[in-house]
């Protein structure tokens, strides 16, 4: 996941446009090539997805078309998208809109963390630990000092009872279990 934020919501959406300015097309594309294993390089940046022929990544190509409400449409839209931060989901906003959405996501999939990206080395995780943790331990759902267990980084108790991960708490493996699902040889 990668987090763009600043004071508001403005700001955090200007920062994400000027990163966006600078993204080398041909530079993320060669990264796209390297990890879907499709030469996109043999195709013009305003090519529809639709138009990349790859059925090795077609599934893939079609996820990403509906990323950012289907505002992907073509091979640039795509290069410009992975260009900043990768293929991971995008959250920009204020502090506020930010944590909002890491609590809703927490709320709906019952993660219970979250790996970070940068959009740009240093400068991101500097945004992170200025403006957004500060919010999340306002809210008393991050860490503070001294804080260690995962319920104490996230204040919130995983897996839920209502969570399909629930299902597999305090399970124990006998011998008899291990020696049933281990390969035979």
């Amino acid at each position: 996941m990668t987090v763009i934020v600043d004071e508001t919501d403005a700001k955090a959406q200007a920062k994400y446009k000027g990163y966006r300015d600078y993204v080398s097309v041909e530079g993320a594309l060669a990264l796209l090539s390297g990890w879907l294993g499709c030469d996109f390089g043999a195709y013009e940046p305003d090519t529809p997805l639709s138009g990349v022929n790859a059925r090795s990544v077609q599934s893939s190509l079609d996820a990403y078309a509906a990323v950012e409400g289907g505002g992907l449409k073509t091979v640039r839209d795509l290069a410009e998208w992975v260009g900043v931060g990768g293929f991971g989901p995008r959250f920009v906003g204020s502090p506020s809109t930010v944590a909002d959405l890491m609590q809703e996501w927490i709320e709906e999939t019952d993660v219970d963390g979250f790996n970070l990206t940068y959009a740009v080395a240093h400068e991101t995780f500097a945004d992170v630990a200025g403006y957004l943790m500060p919010e999340l331990q306002r809210r008393d759902v991050f860490k503070r000092a001294g804080d260690a267990s995962r319920e104490a980084i996230w204040r919130w108790r995983s897996p839920r009872r209502r969570s399909p991960a629930a299902l597999y708490r305090n399970l124990a493996l006998t011998a008899s279990d291990a020696r049933t699902l281990a390969p035979s040889t």
